[in-house]
């Protein structure tokens, strides 16, 4: 069974950053898809960006040139640092580990 934690999250002014992380740990097998999703009130969780297993990665059209993802397999680890945040941005942030493992979400909350 698979556990990812993220950590991370907080509070920032618009054009701030913030780095999350989410660290896999239990019966891992090989170098599986990550990503993260978000989720605002009233809103259906959608994707933020996804790293495969050798690093080929992609990236929602509203966070293009402003986040970037990465992984470290040695750790199980991944990434997500957010540049330039806007209000948003703000959301619950889920780790997601291909097939069906997520994390428990951490809060970004971004002021004008």
């Amino acid at each position: 069974q698979v556990q990812l934690v993220e950590s991370g999250g907080g509070s920032v002014q618009a054009g701030g950053t913030l780095r999350i992380a989410c660290a896999a740990s239990g019966a891992i097998f090989g170098m599986r898809v990550m990503g993260w999703y978000r989720q605002a009130p009233g809103n259906q969780r959608e994707l933020v960006a996804r790293i495969s297993g050798v690093g080929s990665v992609s990236y929602e059209d509203s966070v293009k040139g402003r986040f970037t993802i990465s992984r470290d397999n040695a750790k199980n680890t991944v990434y997500l640092q957010m540049n330039s945040l806007q209000p948003e941005d703000t959301a619950v942030y889920y780790c997601y580990r291909a097939p069906n493992n997520w994390g428990q979400g951490t809060q970004v909350t971004v002021s004008s």
